[in-house]
């Protein structure tokens, strides 16, 4: 492969899997690893060379919390703050999972478990995930 002479981050995929409704709920992980091992999370993780983006989402979603999501995954946004992740540059695509109702979840692969939060009552979050829940219930309203 060629040397590419413009930096690169590292591409990650997250998924806020939302039960839609009156009071909405979110899928969420606890981190089994560091970087904010034991906070919750959205689902997601780096995406492998040659898998797209939303593949990656899927694949960790299910990895994390063993839900195969076979729905149509929403763009939310493209999220790459600096200093978003303490492990350096790091960039995510993030997809929203509408769902009927609340699955069956556990924690699995690097989450050491995972629930559903009522999404009013939803536990301090690492990286920058409640801005990206936030942006996701927004856009879950404005359908």
């Amino acid at each position: 492969m060629p040397h590419c002479e413009y930096p690169r981050p590292a591409l990650t995929a997250d998924v806020v899997a939302i039960v839609a409704g009156d009071e909405p709920c979110v899928l969420l992980i606890r981190r089994g690893h560091e970087p904010f091992e034991g906070l919750w999370a959205l689902p997601g993780g780096f995406v492998d060379e040659g898998e797209r983006p939303e593949d990656a989402a899927r694949r960790e979603l299910e990895e994390e919390t063993g839900l195969a999501y076979a729905g149509v995954l929403e763009l939310v946004g493209v999220y790459g703050e600096p200093g978003r992740d303490p492990r350096g540059w790091t960039v995510s695509a993030v997809y929203l999972a509408a769902l009927a109702g609340e699955a069956r979840v556990h924690g699995g692969d690097d989450a050491a478990e995972a629930r559903w939060f009522a999404a009013d009552e939803l536990p301090p979050l690492a990286f920058d995930h409640h801005l990206i829940v936030a942006d996701a219930l927004d856009l879950l309203a404005r359908r």
